[in-house]
């Protein structure tokens, strides 16, 4: 198997920020981009040499795609299965169609780690509102959960008793559901393992992230957990990557309950947010790394040369009364603005991040979340930017 070496041209069924940064990095290397996906303006479309406007859907369009392209890679895992069938038949697909078919469904995706023998939560598939409510009698405090889509929060109903199922029933469409067991969560880790078509495997430290309402609020590292936590979570995130059969990248986000339980809780087949700190402080970014695992090239090496840390930034910042101050918050030594280059700013939207490197953890997380205050002086209830002291856990 030859690589793809720079000069060629890589396609991305998706233009989101993903998509873009994976794009600056792809482009730093000496390869070419073009891009599909359903709005004109999307946020990799500056980067690209071409971008083609089209539904995730539209085998036709895909094929115009890929019949220009070495490789093409995916920057969300929505894609209809006869587009990937089709790129795949013209070109290089990575990842290629089944691990992207066991992801991109909720349930297939639960199920497949079941029987794969991965710790989980327990979890049902909903098949009408009574199902619901009898797993809320089964379980206790439930989470309902849309099998496609519904990221940062969209497309989950939280249950605390039998009656909600009905409601929950309707909010999700009336259509099957993935119904999980709340568990008591300690802390949140995420890994992200990069593969080649080669087989050559590197593994990231594990981030340490914190949610609020379903969206990554923010993620930093060291995680500042045991080394024993560390190699359980790295293994674990291998042995998934491996089996699925992963080329290029997945990351698999984690539970780790307060009984010192590690539980997969999702995966996904690409660059992910609680990684965009590889881009300050490892030596190789996700979207560096992307492109050498989806070309072949070898896979750069992974270890932390300095602590760093995101904040996300969500529209909410842009809908207060008082403008971002972006020249106050970048004052903070340290930090970097990252925007996506979105129009129109909506609460709950991901328009950019923000970045600190610091002397630890502590540092690193703190620098980012006083850069993000600076930022919005206004008090944004969506966005919990309490900053935690991140103790060192020994389980």
């Amino acid at each position: 198997m030859s690589p793809i070496l720079p000069g060629a041209t890589i396609g991305f069924l998706g233009g989101g920020q993903l998509g873009r940064m994976t794009a600056f990095a792809a482009r730093s290397m000496g390869y070419d981009i073009h891009v599909l996906d359903p709005e004109a303006a999307c946020a990799t479309r500056p980067v690209a040499s071409r971008t083609i406007t089209a539904k995730f859907d539209d085998v036709d369009a895909a094929v115009a795609l890929a019949s220009e392209c070495d490789v093409v890679t995916l920057e969300i895992e929505q894609i209809h299965p006869d587009v990937l069938d089709a790129v795949a038949a013209r070109c290089a697909l990575r990842p290629g169609r089944e691990p992207v078919y066991i992801i991109q469904d909720r349930i297939r995706q639960k199920q497949w780690l079941k029987a794969q023998g991965f710790p989980l939560g327990n979890f049902v598939a909903a098949q009408s509102a009574h199902d619901i409510a009898d797993a809320v009698r089964d379980f206790g405090a439930c989470i309902a959960k849309s099998t496609h889509g519904g990221y940062d929060g969209r497309g989950q109903v939280r249950l605390s008793t039998p009656e909600q199922g009905i409601d929950a029933w309707t909010a999700l469409g009336s259509r099957e559901c993935l119904v999980e067991q709340k568990v008591s969560i300690h802390y949140e880790l995420s890994v992200l393992v990069a593969r080649s078509p080669s087989g050559e495997v590197a593994v990231y430290p594990p981030s340490r992230n914190h949610h609020t309402s379903g969206v990554l609020t923010w993620a930093v590292v060291p995680a500042v957990v045991s080394d024993a936590m560390t190699t359980r979570a790295q293994a674990l995130a291998q042995q998934v990557a491996e089996r699925i059969g992963i080329v290029g990248l997945l990351a698999v986000e984690c539970f780790v309950t307060t009984e010192g339980e590690l539980l997969v809780n999702e995966l996904a087949p690409r660059p992910h947010n609680t990684y965009h700190h590889s881009e300050r402080g490892f030596a190789t970014s996700q979207f560096e790394q992307l492109v050498r695992a989806i070309c072949d090239l070898p896979l750069g090496a992974t270890e932390v040369f300095a602590p760093s840390a995101i904040a996300n930034l969500l529209g909410d910042v842009w809908l207060q009364d008082q403008a971002p101050d972006f020249t106050h918050a970048m004052a903070v030594p340290g930090s970097r603005l990252h925007l996506y280059g979105k129009a129109g700013a909506r609460a709950g939207r991901k328009m950019g991040h923000l970045s600190a490197v610091g002397s630890d953890a502590q540092d690193a997380l703190g620098k980012v979340l006083e850069c993000y205050r600076r930022l919005s002086p206004g008090t944004i209830a969506s966005f919990d930017v309490h900053e935690p002291v991140l103790a060192h856990i020994t389980s």
